[in-house]
């Protein structure tokens, strides 16, 4: 017992936000009338914020940092509307228009990049300029237009699903076995992570603990992999999300360009007498800013199935939101990638909720800043009584 409150005061912020993640969908499955976690319902709480997700991971990355950017949603709309010029005006590929658009999103993140990170320009400055830069090239690029509908290739990166090989009936029996399949590897990693620990001595939890999280996680993973087996399946942009998900977890937790990243936002003075590179670590954060909001803008407008002046309008103040909502410092050096997703599906939860309810924008808008405040107020408190 002692060593789980050790475990759970360690990691207040990252127990309270899951805490607070449950705590408002039994809220909202409640005052639904079970609506909130019908499959349909779950399923589309993941497509219809897979974007801000995105952009959630890439903002946790900049906020470690020390930085922010406010251009991401200006960015996305602006990659959302070259993939329409691209792929209904003048009839490209998708595999091509998809390349060409990432790539752009990586020069506009370097161009910027450069500004803040060799030139020492406030971030904060170069990327509102950026905001409004991307803004109006936007209607440039449309003419004040909407350019629709987009081919069936673009439109099924956010709005299709895993065909299911085996023909289940209204059970999508493949479904059930990446959740079986998931949940075996997750045990084998963990086994093999515990087992390194051990043997270089490292803390770690005990057995009873490390199976009772085992237990639990199992559970997670085939409960909710069981509920999207009740509707469509595995939709393609969650395995776009799990694939991001893991792979900048790893980088963030396994790998130099992580703790350097750390490193910098932590205390950029001791890093650079470290021997790191700062100024090219901030540079490279805010190029794969880029590349990120350029992914959030195509899911976008493939879930629109349409390239508008309006796309992108806000995302930027979501994805800060998610990130601190999910346990970032904004002075730098904290946060984590699973922290921003958390922080995201709060959003979102509160989101769709509220939207079931039928409460009005007006309403939405003041709640999720009230969230908002009250994650920092909380991340503020518990530093202080530290």
């Amino acid at each position: 017992m002692g060593e789980l409150k050790s475990l759970v005061s360690n990691n207040v912020r990252r127990f309270g936000m899951v805490i607070a993640l449950v705590g408002i969908a039994i809220l909202f499955q409640i005052l639904t009338e079970g609506i909130l976690l019908t499959p349909l319902n779950i399923t589309n709480i993941i497509m219809q914020n897979s974007y801000i997700i995105v952009l959630a991971i890439g903002m946790m990355l900049v906020i470690i940092t020390g930085e922010i950017d406010l251009s991401v949603g200006s960015v996305a709309a602006f990659v959302g509307a070259v993939a329409g010029v691209l792929l209904v005006t003048y009839d490209l590929s998708v595999p091509l228009a998809v390349s060409l658009c990432l790539i752009l999103g990586a020069a506009i993140g370097a161009w910027q990049g450069f500004w803040v990170a060799y030139v020492r320009i406030p971030a904060f400055i170069v990327t509102l300029a950026g905001m409004l830069i991307f803004r109006g090239l936007t209607l440039v690029v449309l003419q004040g237009k909407t350019l629709a509908p987009f081919p069936d290739g673009f439109r099924s990166i956010s709005s299709s699903f895993i065909p299911d090989i085996f023909g289940g009936g209204e059970i999508k029996l493949l479904t059930i076995v990446i959740g079986i399949v998931l949940s075996v590897l997750f045990i084998l990693n963990e086994i093999k992570l515990r087992r390194t620990d051990l043997k270089y001595d490292f803390k770690t939890i005990s057995f009873p603990l490390f199976t009772i999280k085992l237990v639990i996680m199992v559970a997670i993973i085939n409960v909710f992999t069981y509920v999207l087996a009740l509707y469509e399946g595995i939709p393609y942009v969650l395995i776009i999300l799990g694939v991001l998900i893991m792979g900048y977890s790893f980088v963030m937790n396994k790998t130099v360009f992580g703790r350097h990243i750390y490193a910098l936002g932590g205390n950029i003075n001791a890093a650079q007498l470290s021997g790191v590179k700062t100024k090219k670590m901030k540079f490279w954060v805010f190029v794969n800013m880029g590349v990120l909001a350029a992914l959030s803008g195509l899911i976008f407008a493939g879930r629109l199935n349409a390239a508008t002046p309006q796309a992108g309008n806000l995302f930027e103040l979501d994805a800060i939101a998610a990130a601190v909502i999910g346990g970032a410092s904004l002075t730098g050096g904290v946060g984590t990638v699973v922290g921003a997703v958390i922080g995201a599906l709060v959003m979102g939860v509160l989101n769709n909720g509220m939207s079931l309810m039928g409460i009005g924008i007006d309403w939405q808008q003041a709640i999720k800043g009230l969230v908002l405040l009250s994650a920092v107020a909380f991340d503020i408190l518990n530093k202080n009584k530290k």
